[in-house]
C-alpha cells in the first residue's frame, strides 16, 4: 500500500469517525424524542431527518453548497467570527459526511429506543428513580446494542460519501481527498487499476462496518 493511499486512508477514516462523533448527541437525543414524545410538527421533523436519504446526494450538496457559502447563512456567521472559510477544506468534508449520515443514525436510535419496554422505567420511577437515572440505568442500557449499531451504520456511511461532499469539499490533493473522490479522480485520469484497487479497500472497509453493526444487532438479539 502506498503511502498516497494510507494518507488517504488515515483521512477518510478521521472523517468518518469525526463525522460520527458530532451528529452522536444531537442525533440520540432526537431518537428519542421521537421514539417516547408526541409533539406538534413531529411530523415535519420526521420528514426533515429523512430528506438526505431520500434526496440526491448532489442535492444535498448543493444546499450545503448555499449555507456554507461565504453569502450563506452558516458559513457567513463563521466567517464573522473568525473562523475562516468552510467550503473546499477538511471542515467542508466532515459536515457534509455527517449531514448524509445524521438520517441513518436517528432512524436507526429510534428502534433501539422504541425496543425499551416503557414498563421498566416506569417502575423504576416509581420506586424513587428520577428521569436522569432511568435514562442512564434503564433507558439507555436496554437500547446500548441498538444505538452502537447506529453508530457503526453511520460510520460506514460517512466512510462511503461522496455525492455531497464533491460539492462542497471537491477533490484537493493533501486536504480533501477522502477515498471516495480518490476514486473519482482516478477514473477521471483513466487509472482503472489504481481506481479499482481503492474500491476493493472501500469495499473491506464497508464490510468489515456492516458486519459489526450485524453483530451487534444478533448479540442484542439473543
Amino acid at each position: 500500500m502506498s503511502p498516497e493511499t494510507l494518507r488517504v486512508l488515515g483521512f477518510s477514516l478521521g472523517v468518518a469517525a469525526l463525522a460520527t462523533a458530532l451528529i452522536i448527541p444531537p442525533g440520540y437525543a432526537l431518537a428519542w424524542l421521537l421514539a417516547r414524545k408526541q409533539w406538534r410538527g413531529k411530523t415535519l421533523v420526521e420528514s426533515l431527518v429523512v430528506f438526505p436519504l431520500v434526496l440526491p446526494p448532489v442535492a444535498t450538496g448543493l444546499f450545503l453548497l448555499y449555507l456554507l457559502g461565504a453569502r450563506g447563512p452558516l458559513g457567513g456567521l463563521v466567517s464573522m467570527l473568525g473562523a475562516g472559510d468552510i467550503l473546499f477544506t477538511g471542515k467542508a468534508v466532515v459536515l457534509a459526511s455527517a449531514v448524509m449520515a445524521f438520517p441513518l443514525l436517528v432512524r436507526t436510535a429510534r428502534v433501539a429506543f422504541a425496543g425499551v419496554d416503557p414498563r421498566l422505567e416506569q417502575v423504576a420511577s416509581t420506586l424513587g428513580a428520577g428521569r436522569a437515572r432511568v435514562a442512564w440505568t434503564i433507558t439507555v442500557p436496554l437500547a446500548a446494542p441498538g444505538l452502537a449499531a447506529a453508530a457503526v451504520l453511520a460510520f460506514a456511511r460517512a466512510l462511503g460519501e461522496f455525492g455531497a461532499t464533491i460539492m462542497v469539499a471537491g477533490y484537493i490533493p493533501g486536504e480533501t481527498a477522502t477515498l471516495a473522490l480518490s476514486i473519482y479522480q482516478q477514473v477521471q485520469l483513466g487509472r482503472d487499476a489504481a481506481a479499482l484497487g481503492l474500491a476493493g479497500l472501500s469495499l473491506l472497509l464497508a464490510f468489515a462496518a456492516v458486519a459489526l453493526g450485524e453483530f451487534i444487532v444478533r448479540r442484542a438479539r439473543r
